[in-house]
């Protein structure tokens, strides 16, 4: 089993974690961490230059994935039939493709108000896209 990248404090953490999906997921050109409780973005990396409120936009985008009105409500509907009564979430990944990209969404294991993005090219092989962010994802502690 992989060990626990530990860093100083949160903000370092966050930092930590961009970086590796950023280098270790395939045809990446982008990734993120994106807090669900405020629905801010908390640090990213990408290859290219985007405006401010696109970077915003992706935020609230992700927030709304995960937690959306809706989503609320199915997830609330299933706890209820299941009779489940954790705080814990049902959708943990999301993959979105676009025109030109693959968006992977990835809620952290150890702390579910936060989501990490990775942003790659159409052309990922999807299978080794999951594999390289669950790795990643599972070796950090945010």
């Amino acid at each position: 089993m992989a060990t626990k990248r530990m860093t100083p404090g949160f903000s370092d953490q966050v930092l930590s974690l961009v970086k590796a999906l950023r280098t270790d997921a395939p045809d990446c050109v982008a990734s993120g961490a994106v807090d669900m409780a405020t629905g801010m973005l908390l640090a990213y990396e990408t290859v290219d230059n985007h405006p401010p409120e696109v970077l915003d936009l992706l935020a609230g985008a992700t927030l709304d994935l995960f937690q959306g009105r809706t989503v609320a409500m199915i997830e609330d509907v299933f706890k209820e039939r299941r009779g489940v009564s954790s705080d814990q979430h049902f959708f943990q990944e999301i993959l979105v493709n676009s025109d030109n990209l693959t968006h992977l969404f990835v809620r952290m294991n150890d702390h579910q108000d936060v989501v990490s993005v990775v942003v790659c090219r159409k052309s990922v092989n999807v299978g080794m896209l999951f594999a390289q962010v669950r790795r990643v994802v599972r070796e950090y502690t945010v």
